[in-house]
């Protein structure tokens, strides 16, 4: 038995929160310290075979260490995922949002909160996750060399950031493009396109997701010409071999009465089939518009 409660311990060490965030850290990380009377508490908690009584026991724990921020976010956190697990979807979310309170940067929380949203098909919030896990994502390689520290160190300290990260980063930007894939309201999905761009600008979704703001803007859905050539301008400027983005371009501008559209469409329609290469299976406009 102290062999397990020892062990119990140091895995609540190595787990639980203590939101800490360091100078040059962009993420926030959670430990509370093994011994204190939190991870007492927390042992005792999580020995509780009964759920109701956990919850409660949670409930009691969030309030006796309301002073203690790295408490209330853990304990937060935990409720969250118990109301996940009673099918609870809404407490859940309110419970992993005051969570994210206490540990706003805190990538297992976010990841934990996007599962939430996507289980509860709310799309807005799964992509207002997706979007702050994927700011943070992309702080890692932006973060400050603390003074004193050598090249190697910090540049092997934030390649083992990275990598402790990219589980939590890969799985956001999945939810974010299932997000947008499965929205079926116009507005909110190019609201949900416009999120995911800014923060996962190199996305491996990136052509699938300029389809969908493409569609999205075109007739039939929100029909708005100039966000959608302004869109597919900005595509082409980040990826000039955007095939989805020539396509559009080029079947919007053959419509578009301006004098110039029509030479802008075979502009675009010349560069798409240089870039299909006309014979390649990927060459089926169709599908490649993600339709």
């Amino acid at each position: 038995m102290k062999k397990r409660a020892r062990l119990q311990a140091s895995v609540l060490f190595l787990c639980f929160v203590f939101v800490t965030l360091l100078s040059h850290a962009q993420s926030d990380r959670i430990v509370i310290p093994a011994g204190t009377p939190e991870d007492k508490d927390l042992q005792t908690i999580s020995s509780e075979q009964d759920p109701a009584k956990k919850l409660a026991m949670y409930q009691d724990f969030v309030q006796k260490y309301a002073s203690n921020p790295a408490a209330v976010a853990y304990g937060n956190w935990q409720l969250s995922q118990a109301y996940q697990t009673a099918g609870d979807l809404e407490k859940a979310l309110d419970y992993g949002d005051k969570a994210l309170v206490g540990s706003p940067r805190n990538l297992d929380i976010l990841v934990s909160q996007a599962s939430i949203a996507q289980q509860a098909k709310n799309y807005s919030r799964l992509m207002e996750y997706a979007a702050k896990g994927g700011a943070v994502c992309n702080s890692l390689d932006k973060q400050p060399k603390p003074e004193g520290m050598s090249d190697d160190a910090f540049n092997q300290e934030i390649a083992q950031e990275k990598s402790a990260a990219k589980n939590n980063c890969d799985f956001l930007e999945t939810a974010g493009f299932n997000a947008i894939a499965s929205e079926t309201d116009a507005k909110a999905r190019m609201a949900e396109i416009e999120s995911f761009t800014a923060v996962f600008p190199a996305s491996k979704f990136a052509d699938q997701v300029s389809s969908y703001a493409m569609y999205t803007l075109g007739p039939g859905q929100l029909n708005d010409q100039a966000r959608l050539f302004a869109f597919g301008e900005k595509t082409l400027a980040a990826n000039p071999n955007s095939l989805p983005a020539l396509l559009l371009l080029a079947g919007t501008y053959v419509d578009d009465p301006k004098p110039g559209s029509l030479a802008k469409a075979i502009t675009y329609a010349q560069k798409a089939i240089d870039v299909a290469k006309a014979d390649a299976a990927d060459a089926d406009p169709q599908r490649a518009i993600g339709r």
